[in-house]
């Protein structure tokens, strides 16, 4: 039976790796590398992604680097769960940039992103009320994020839009970064949204989940 002592001291509990088309952020539509964290410290409302709570399988950093490298694209996306919950999450992400890659963190913001590699894009998704993890954003995240960076609203009705839009604007986020408001799937009309961002004259980003809109709830796509 294996022990803790005879695991590798760089493992990360991984539930996949998969090659599929980026769905959402600033790199949408391009082939990308994806790997999928294990494990997640929130339980939001309309996860799509919750096989990822709990299995999983160690693999040593450089099993992972290998991984990727069959996929022959310069984008890699770290997800899950939450990657932070890993601390050598933090040791991958910046071996992913030694490595020349073009590096995005999916992250919920829940936990500290400040230590992360000044290369690696982060993705942070703010919870709204609707999520049921609002209590857990963690707002100093929002000092650490530079132009390079992308905060993300997942909205699931009016409330949330208009509640959004009053922390988007108390905290300057635009001035800091890129914003996306995102409607929760089947949760909320794009076009709806669409036409308050158009009224409001937000200065962010409306964007849907493509790889949804290609391959439906298919996990690893």
């Amino acid at each position: 039976m294996e022990t803790e002592s005879d695991k590798p001291a760089d493992r990360l509990r991984i539930t996949e790796i998969f090659y599929s088309l980026q769905g959402e952020s600033r790199t949408i539509g391009l082939p990308t590398s994806f790997i999928r964290f294990t494990g997640c410290p929130l339980r939001c409302n309309y996860c799509d992604t919750e096989y990822a709570f709990t299995g999983g399988k160690w693999m040593g950093i450089d099993d992972v680097l290998a991984a990727i490298s069959e996929h022959h694209t310069p984008y890699v996306t770290v997800t899950g769960g939450e990657p932070l919950a890993q601390k050598n999450s933090l040791v991958l992400l910046k071996k992913l940039c030694d490595a020349g890659y073009q590096v995005s963190l999916e992250t919920s913001g829940a936990l500290n992103v400040c230590d992360v590699d000044s290369r690696v894009s982060k993705v942070m998704d703010i919870k709204t009320p609707a999520s049921g993890e609002v209590e857990k954003n963690l707002w100093a995240n929002i000092d650490c994020l530079t132009s390079h960076d992308q905060v993300k609203f997942v909205l699931c009705n009016r409330a949330d839009y208009d509640w959004a839009t009053s922390i988007l604007r108390h905290y300057q986020i635009a001035d800091k970064c890129e914003v996306l408001f995102s409607p929760s799937h089947r949760e909320i009309s794009i076009h709806d949204l669409a036409e308050w961002v158009l009224h409001d004259h937000l200065p962010v980003r409306v964007q849907i989940q493509l790889h949804k809109h290609i391959w439906g709830e298919t996990p690893g796509k």
